[in-house]
């Protein structure tokens, strides 16, 4: 019964603050994207269970231009509707540029396609008041825009009400003033990620409260009229992972461990969007996350769930079941089964295209990544250090379990200890953990070993039984890491075969929101890297990259 049902999260790994929509029988998610490039992944279904990565919106890495924003800033919360009267796809996402002091610095921008493969229209600059902005398409014609309007004065409830204005789809400008709709349907604290739809005579609102944190979850409310006033769900929080009551709006922090429920096992559920299907279904998507206890540290970051839901007759949405606590295992869509290809597990770089669903740090991964040069391997140009937030070479895979084993064949020739390249487990600028090839002054030749980047300390492990590892040029080498629970342990070897230790058993943990020093909002990734902080030219060869997940250890 168990193989039957859905497994919750359906988008495993770094897929947070999901937007779903419906063109005919097609169903989109669209997920945050933060640092990384290319920006907002669409995931593509017809039958609610089998759910392929379909595109990115955003595919010019000058526009945004993310280069040297910090870690977990960058492209926050997609807003993804379709509407039939324009048949369009409209795209509402917002680039963090700062978090300082009391004041989130964002820009909100619109992007408009007839297909979510592209190509999507050059951006539309909406307005700058708060972050989660998302547009809403009404029967008369007009579009209004509902943002979280972030509050910069102390003495104030932080962060701040959901605002409303319209957009002239004409003049692509916004009209007027903002005029405050919403505070929360409970007092929980912290709304943000609002939604509009109109449902019969009600025009509803489903936000966020509680922070994104362990009291995260979804409210809603409803009104005759756009403008207001609206009646909360008498039954709020419609869905969470902690169904206690508690007036939180007085404490800003969105993490509030205190909340941890150790009865589910998906934590931090929110931010929350629906769809109803032709066959009467309705679905909700939303994040949540799964902790390592009792640290509670999110090594997977949030990720995208979904639950089924119902309309009472009384126009408020439930549960199935009527509970609101996140469930793991869901029943499936009666929707016919429409299977799907999903993302290879090996990929020997015999394409001149690289594959979907790969990534690098603020920069497009065509700047670095050579395809053509050597055929059947990819040839990575190194550029500036790990720790950069300016031009990272960083061919990158989303982690997406934490029982897993990933490999590659690297051929590489450093000249200098500027030189390096390699095998990376990357959360932030400030900590990963990078098996790499360098050259080493001490033995006057090629070495390896395992760098690790602690909240910016910086580790060497270079010793294998006290000595140092030389390895010899001109000849291949392979590089693993393999993730158990909470433990990473690196290896290597010259044939492929035979495979050795090096470096300590690392605590995976560490690379994960809450740890973090510097972002916490993203997750973590694995990939292959190089570097040359000399020249920015010096090359490394890579023949195959694979990763291997545990499907009898799902997750955590």
């Amino acid at each position: 019964m168990m193989n039957e049902m859905i497994q919750n999260p359906i988008f495993p790994g770094f897929h947070p603050d999901p937007c779903m929509c419906r063109k005919g029988d097609d169903i989109y998610v669209a997920v945050s994207s933060n640092e990384w490039f290319p920006g907002l992944p669409i995931y593509h279904s017809k039958d609610m269970k089998h759910w392929e990565l379909f595109s990115h919106a955003l595919t010019n890495a000058e526009e945004p231009d993310l280069k040297k924003l910090p870690s977990a800033k960058g492209i926050w919360a997609p807003c993804l509707t379709y509407c039939e009267a324009d048949d369009l796809f409209y795209l509402v996402y917002g680039v963090m540029n700062s978090m300082n002091a009391r004041y989130f610095d964002v820009d909100n921008y619109l992007i408009t396609a007839q297909d979510p493969k592209g190509p999507w229209s050059e951006p539309v600059y909406l307005h700058s008041m708060g972050f989660d902005a998302s547009m809403f398409h009404d029967d008369d014609g007009k579009k209004y825009v509902v943002a979280l309007e972030w509050e910069t004065r102390l003495a104030y409830e932080k962060p701040g009400p959901i605002s409303i204005m319209e957009y002239d789809p004409k003049t692509k400008q916004m009209v007027g003033m903002p005029k405050r709709i919403w505070r929360g349907g409970t007092d929980r604290g912290c709304i943000e990620a609002p939604h509009l739809t109109k449902r019969g005579e009600y025009y509803y609102v489903m936000c966020a409260e509680g922070g994104t944190g362990y009291y995260h979850c979804v409210t809603m409310g409803r009104a005759r009229n756009i403008m207001g006033p609206y009646e909360p769900d008498p039954c709020n929080p419609i869905l969470t992972s902690n169904p206690t009551v508690a007036n939180e709006r007085a404490d800003w922090d969105h993490l509030k461990t205190r909340y941890y429920n150790p009865d589910v096992k998906l934590q931090k559920a929110g931010h929350g969007s629906y769809v109803d299907l032709p066959n009467g279904e309705t679905w909700m998507v939303f994040h949540v996350a799964r902790p390592f206890v009792p640290e509670l540290r999110c090594t997977l970051g949030r990720e995208t769930a979904m639950q089924r839901m119902r309309w009472t007759e009384d126009g408020w949405l439930r549960t199935i079941g009527d509970s609101n606590l996140v469930e793991e295992f869901v029943q499936p869509s009666q929707l016919p089964a429409c299977l799907v290809k999903p993302l290879p597990t090996y990929d020997d770089f015999d394409s001149q295209k690289l594959q979907i669903g790969y990534y690098a740090p603020r920069i497009d991964p065509g700047t670095f990544v050579d395809l053509v040069s050597r055929p059947g391997w990819a040839r990575l140009r190194g550029q500036e250090s790990g720790s950069s937030l300016h031009k990272v070479s960083l061919l990158a895979r989303k982690l997406t379990s934490l029982h897993m084993t990933a490999t590659t064949k690297m051929d590489f020739t450093p000249l200098t200890y500027q030189h390096t390249a390699g095998l990376i487990l990357y959360y932030d600028n400030m900590n990963f953990l990078y098996l790499y090839k360098y050259y080493s002054e001490t033995l006057g030749c090629s070495a390896i070993g395992v760098l690790e980047l602690d909240n910016g300390t910086k580790r060497e492990h270079h010793l294998m039984q006290g000595n140092r590892v030389p390895v010899e040029d001109g000849k291949d080498l392979y590089l693993r890491v393999g993730i158990c629970g909470r433990d990473v342990q690196f290896s290597w070897s010259l044939d492929g075969e035979d495979y050795m230790d090096i470096g300590p058993v690392f605590d995976i943990s560490k690379l994960s929101d809450e740890y973090s020093e510097y972002g916490e909002f993203t997750g973590t990734f694995v990939g292959i890297t190089c570097g040359d902080r000399m020249m920015h030219k010096h090359t490394a060869d890579f023949d195959f990259f694979e990763m291997k997940t545990e499907e009898e250890h799902y997750g955590i």
